[in-house]
């Protein structure tokens, strides 16, 4: 029997009907296996760059921004792809035939080394992947070139980058999607400590698929720092599935109707017209006195996924147009500050997406000017407080951004697209969850 009385329609980011009468609770980061997978991915998963490794060794720059003279080591690594793979795979492994996984890309340059499940399991934490990954790494070059004593410590440095000078593994060669755990904040934000330019080359630039892939990395957050127990778990949900996996096609709908001479206002005026025609909101009558009709609903947890879903929409309407990121900040803004006004009811998960905004824009690009927005996550001090709803416009924005940030996602995070962005649930989230149903 269905938990939720919610039946929803998935499509994908074309407007085309993938599967029809899902059940609410199938898309849920607990019961769906490619949600599950992109999850266990995400933590078993570390890509090694040993095209910048040997680049690094040859030329002394290992690490950040340090180059030692005299350190340098002109090792063939590329080229000796073949054994350097073999040795990762067998140091990594626990025991012959285990789920351990590598691939190659970019001719050998780039390895996608995925632990075995066991090392997960018997690790507190997810950082045993890079730790494995980083040391079999190092060893496998020491081994290889017969590196001596004296040398070793500067394969090391390469694979490892600044650690442990520094708490992460800075300019190392191994990188994961998440963080270290010493980054996250506070608990259960370990998916939601990952840059919004990481899911914009994973998913190649599509709007729809990155808001989709964030949208699940941000959700998954919200049920692993228990957002989403009780009542609360039907919010969630409802918010990944209309928002992030576009259910009964409402971004696109609203995207379309407004991507050619739309603005902000219009997408409102959309919405509202959508939530009427599906009955999740209603004109009551004006207050005593008052021309203003107020609307009302019966059930707020739906509207705030309808409003959280135009949101999006408006953002890639917005910010399509212009083909520039910055504007996402003032799109979460004044699309749920005008939605009020229309509605006299909430925004955005209540409001609190048009908290973001506010010091979002200061944050990115405004007064400060620390950064740009393709390196927030959902664990920034400015960002983390809408529940999960504004990572995702934020990813949109910036696959739909021409060249405008400081902080390019082809500078920050072009990696990824190479290496994640091979695995099919990572780079057609939309499609993955749905045929999983």
């Amino acid at each position: 029997m269905a938990k939720y009385k919610d039946v929803i329609d998935l499509y994908d980011d074309n407007g085309k009907l993938l599967k029809s009468n899902v059940a609410l609770e199938k898309i849920s980061p607990l019961v769906n296996p490619a949600v599950k997978k992109i999850i266990d991915d995400t933590k078993r998963t570390v890509a090694v760059n040993l095209g910048g490794m040997q680049e690094a060794l040859k030329t002394g720059k290992i690490g950040k921004h340090q180059q030692i003279l005299g350190r340098e080591l002109n090792l063939d690594i590329v080229g000796n792809i073949d054994a350097i793979e073999a040795k990762i795979k067998e140091y990594v492994s626990v025991e012959a035939g285990d789920d351990t996984v590598i691939k190659r890309y970019n001719g050998g340059k780039l390895l996608l080394v995925k632990v075995p499940s066991a090392r997960i399991a018997a690790a507190a934490t997810y950082d045993a992947a890079l730790t494995s990954v980083a040391a079999a790494t190092t060893y496998a070059v020491v081994e290889q070139f017969n590196v001596d004593m004296f040398n070793a410590n500067t394969v090391k440095a390469a694979a490892y980058g600044t650690y442990p000078v520094t708490m992460d593994m800075a300019g190392g060669a191994c990188s994961m999607i998440m963080s270290i755990p010493q980054n996250n904040e506070s608990l259960g934000y370990a998916l939601r400590n990952i840059p919004a330019n990481q899911s914009v080359m994973i998913t190649h630039k599509n709007a729809m698929q990155g808001a989709a892939l964030t949208a699940v990395f941000e959700q998954a957050g919200e049920f692993e720092m228990g957002a989403a127990i009780g009542p609360f778990e039907r919010a969630q949900l409802l918010l990944l599935a209309y928002q992030g996996l576009n259910a009964n096609n409402i971004v696109y709908d609203l995207v379309k109707e407004n991507g050619q001479t739309g603005t902000v206002g219009t997408v409102v005026q959309s919405l509202v017209e959508r939530a009427v025609e599906d009955k999740v909101i209603k004109q009551g009558a004006a207050a005593k006195g008052g021309y203003f009709k107020p609307y009302e609903t019966k059930d707020p947890m739906l509207w705030n996924a309808y409003t959280s879903a135009g949101t999006l929409a408006a953002t890639m309407v917005n910010c399509g147009a212009g083909r520039f990121a910055q504007a996402v900040s003032s799109t979460l803004l004044y699309f749920n500050d005008l939605i009020e006004h229309e509605t006299g009811l909430p925004g955005s998960d209540f409001g609190r997406t048009m908290g973001v905004a506010v010091g979002f824009s200061f944050f990115s690009h405004s007064i400060y000017g620390g950064g740009g927005p393709g390196i927030f996550n959902g664990n920034h001090v400015v960002t983390r407080h809408a529940a999960g709803v504004g990572m995702p416009c934020i990813v949109a924005a910036c696959a739909l951004d021409a060249g405008t940030q400081m902080f390019s996602p082809e500078g920050t995070a072009k990696i990824y697209g190479e290496t994640f962005g091979q695995i099919d649930e990572f780079a057609h989230p939309l499609q993955a969850i749905a045929k999983a149903v």
